[in-house]
């Protein structure tokens, strides 16, 4: 379980096709205190440490990435010099800063509208109709692994719109600030929505 609150930006260091895709991410983490087993969001897909730097290296942790997951996730997220957000896995008692992220990816949103607000920037992305749904005025949304509140929601004959503002503390301290109109993201419900949706569902039946 995650919170949606960055704390390193990665990059891809290495791709090495396997049975699965091994993804080999340079961070400034302290792997010493990284598990094996132990799970990182990498930007919102939540992905199990498998191999890691040894003691007084600089930094770097390896996952797997499934099939599932590349198909899940932009094509271009997997390659050597990307930049990802990072997040370890909360504990118990730590602070819930953003909300309830689990790290399942529900579908890609593509930018299609980027202008300043103040001095914030203001975010507009196209998503699917199966991820629609579950977008709502002053909810939540994680885009690549960034705990997010949904400004407005438009739902257009071609596609439904939902805006975001981007403070600059978030700019700087994710990958959002290289956010440009064409570029593809991970989004992930509110897992409340989520639910919700489910209930719902078999209400009406």
């Amino acid at each position: 379980m995650f919170t949606g609150i960055i704390t390193d930006i990665g990059t891809v260091a290495r791709v090495e096709a396997r049975g699965d895709l091994r993804v080999v991410i340079a961070t400034a983490y302290d792997t010493d205190g990284v598990d094996l087993g132990a799970s990182i969001a990498c930007s919102g897909v939540c992905l199990t440490v498998v191999d890691k730097a040894a003691s007084g290296s600089p930094g770097w942790f390896a996952v797997d990435v499934s099939g599932e997951t590349l198909a899940r996730t932009p094509a271009d997220q997997w390659t050597q010099g990307r930049r990802l957000n990072l997040e370890r896995a909360m504990r118990l008692g730590d602070e819930l800063g953003g909300h309830i992220v689990t790290g399942h990816v529900d579908g890609v949103a593509e930018v299609v509208d980027m202008t300043p607000d103040g001095d914030s920037r203001r975010l507009v992305f196209a998503v699917s109709e199966e991820v629609a749904p579950f977008l709502a005025p002053k909810g939540s949304v994680t885009v690549d692994g960034v705990s997010l509140t949904v400004n407005t929601v438009e739902d257009q004959p071609e596609a439904t719109r939902f805006s975001v503002n981007v403070i600059p503390h978030t700019q700087g301290a994710t990958t959002l600030g290289d956010l440009r109109p064409g570029h593809r993201v991970n989004i992930e419900i509110d897992v409340l929505a989520r639910y919700l949706r489910r209930m719902e569902h078999h209400r009406g039946r």
